[in-house]
């Protein structure tokens, strides 16, 4: 697989875990009145985009994308409905959120990094965007702390 290819993989992966995080977290809030709902919704729809960007680049080269494992998504539901049944507080979900998005944003500046002087312009513009994407939902989610 090529630079462009594994970059986008990158990207495919952390928006499919954004996906599943931000419904799970929504799921668990549902029947409640939070204030950060409108947030994540937003967010979600970021988090789709990215998706179905990265998937249709990777599809288009014959890729098949793979998102995170089935236990990875397990895993993090299990911590969402966890923390969300111990504390439903805005400032509790958005702190839970803060801090799943700053290792996915850690990881992402990394692959950016790496793969800036070999991916092409389109390609890493992708992932910049999506970088950006996370640290702004990071300052939003700031506001509930």
């Amino acid at each position: 697989m090529n630079e462009n290819n594994e970059l986008m993989m990158h990207v495919y992966k952390a928006a499919d875990m954004g996906v599943s995080s931000t419904k799970s977290v929504l799921e668990n809030i549902r029947t409640k009145e939070n204030k950060i709902k409108h947030v994540l919704e937003s967010e979600l729809k970021e988090y789709e985009k990215f998706l179905n960007i990265s998937k249709e680049l990777l599809t288009n080269e014959d890729i098949t994308p793979k998102g995170s494992s089935v236990f990875t998504k397990l895993s993090s539901d299990m911590g969402i409905m966890m923390n969300t049944m111990k504390d439903n507080s805005d400032a509790s979900i958005a702190a839970m959120l803060i801090e799943g998005m700053t290792m996915g944003i850690t990881t992402m500046e990394s692959k950016v990094k790496n793969y800036k002087s070999v991916c092409e312009k389109e390609i890493l513009e992708i992932a910049e965007d999506f970088l950006e994407f996370q640290k702004e939902e990071v300052d939003k989610l700031k506001e509930f702390m």
